[in-house]
């Protein structure tokens, strides 16, 4: 009887032990899984012309160097998912409108395989259109996107959000379209911190920036136009140029293209990024288990033929997730 009792213990052991492992091994899976490095990709002639139609076998991925087996590759041609985030903070009060009518010309150029969502922000991210909407509904939710009666601008936690929370499952082309004048006011989010979430991302990020005119935001919001020479332009001057360089290297760390423009020409800026849209390619890699070092590492693509112009991510950082 001992014995027999000897026997189912070790053998409730093993039992135990084989489940540890296979956890484990799920574990393990799992890791590996989700360290997939997205790399975003844009290919253009010398004269800036965007070039379709190129095969995976085409690139050639690079990691700090060394060639990389590309494990997920996304053609120009393959559908997208894309988010506009409009700024309706108090500071837009003066151009919303022109805003508004630019993003709504610019919904009806997605391709019937694409999907879009529409969320505006102040202190808070506010859904005005989830994915699966139709462009009727795209349009309805732009045109309906009202000024915040707050006082704040919390753009890098909405943009956080909108990265972790919506575009953060599965594989695929992915990309938002940012409207700001770039002011951020109460983000707990810091400026280091979004530019890792951006950086991590593989969503590419297209920051329009246009400059809120103050006397005219005074007259919309206060019914009071301010005297010539007021409105703090040098401090203005200022804080535009802060809000424009860390917007532009959000766009570079993510292989996008800022835009600074003017309100009047906002319809000529979606156009051009309507079009670097349908253009761009996704490579995703494994990097190797003992690479996932919490270090900063290189990223590189190059392409076939030679003479092309590539942009794309830069690097990543190599931590388990």
């Amino acid at each position: 009887m001992k014995l027999v009792r000897v026997f189912v213990a070790m053998i409730l052991l093993l039992s135990g032990a084989l489940r540890g492992a296979s956890v484990q091994s799920g574990q393990d899976r799992i890791r590996v899984q989700t360290s997939l490095v997205s790399v975003p990709v844009m290919v253009s002639d010398q004269l800036g012309r965007s070039i379709v139609g190129l095969k995976q076998e085409d690139f050639v991925l690079y990691d700090d160097g060394v060639p990389q087996r590309v494990a997920f590759f996304a053609a120009a041609e393959e559908p997208l998912r894309m988010v506009l985030m409009l700024d309706t903070s108090k500071s837009t009060a003066a151009v919303l409108k022109q805003i508004k009518k630019a993003a709504t010309d610019f919904v009806v150029q997605l391709r019937p395989q694409d999907q879009a969502m529409v969320v505006s922000f102040d202190t808070e991210i506010h859904i005005l259109c989830r994915f699966g909407c139709s462009q009727p509904e795209l349009k309805h939710a732009i045109e309906h996107a009202g000024v915040s009666d707050d006082d704040g601008t919390h753009m890098r936690d909405v943009m956080a959000t909108v990265i972790q929370r919506y575009l953060g499952g599965g594989q695929g082309r992915k990309a938002i379209i940012l409207l700001t004048d770039g002011e951020d006011i109460g983000s707990s989010t810091t400026p280091n911190d979004a530019i890792r979430i951006v950086r991590d991302s593989g969503v590419v990020i297209y920051p329009m920036f246009y400059a809120v005119d103050p006397r005219e935001l005074s007259k919309k919001l206060f019914g009071v136009s301010l005297p010539k020479g007021l409105g703090g332009k040098g401090t203005l001057e200022t804080g535009e140029g802060a809000a424009a360089a860390w917007l532009k290297r959000v766009a570079e760390e993510s292989a996008g293209i800022f835009y600074r423009s003017n309100v009047a020409d906002l319809k000529k800026t979606f156009a051009k990024v309507a079009s670097e849209l349908r253009c761009q390619y996704l490579l995703a890699f494994y990097p190797d288990a003992e690479r996932i070092n919490g270090l900063e590492h290189s990223l590189r693509v190059s392409v076939s033929p030679s003479g092309l112009v590539v942009r794309s991510r830069r690097s990543y950082l190599a931590t388990q997730r």
